[in-house]
């Protein structure tokens, strides 16, 4: 059973949430969770609460799941839309500013008991 949260247009650039990404991949979500804590990156907290709610839900699923067994299966960050706009500079140029957008996906599953035998 899996247990999906992800946010659309979330306010960071793809490239810097996806340093913060490879950080918690394949993690159990109480580490992912610690880890992101300490972390001093914008995206930080973004995935923090995208664990957390991906974790509550796989609660609501299924209420015998254990927190201690949910590990972080997919963390995928995709380029959402891009704001552009123009700022006026010296002599009468002008420069384009991007402030680009993500979308983030989490997926959180429980740690199978086989061991693939």
């Amino acid at each position: 059973m899996e247990g999906r949260a992800k946010i659309r247009n979330a306010s960071v650039a793809p490239r810097k949430a996806r340093l913060v990404a490879d950080l918690v991949r394949n993690q159990y979500v109480d580490d992912a969770l610690n880890q992101l804590l300490f972390t001093h990156k914008a995206a930080a907290p973004i995935i923090y609460k995208l664990i957390q709610s991906a974790a509550a839900n796989i609660q609501y699923q299924e209420p015998a799941v254990e927190v201690a067994n949910l590990y972080v299966k997919e963390i995928r960050v995709d380029e959402g839309i891009t704001r552009k706009w123009i700022r006026p500079r010296a002599r009468g140029m002008a420069n384009r500013i991007f402030k680009r957008q993500s979308h983030i996906t989490v997926v959180v599953d429980e740690e199978s008991e086989d061991d693939g035998e």
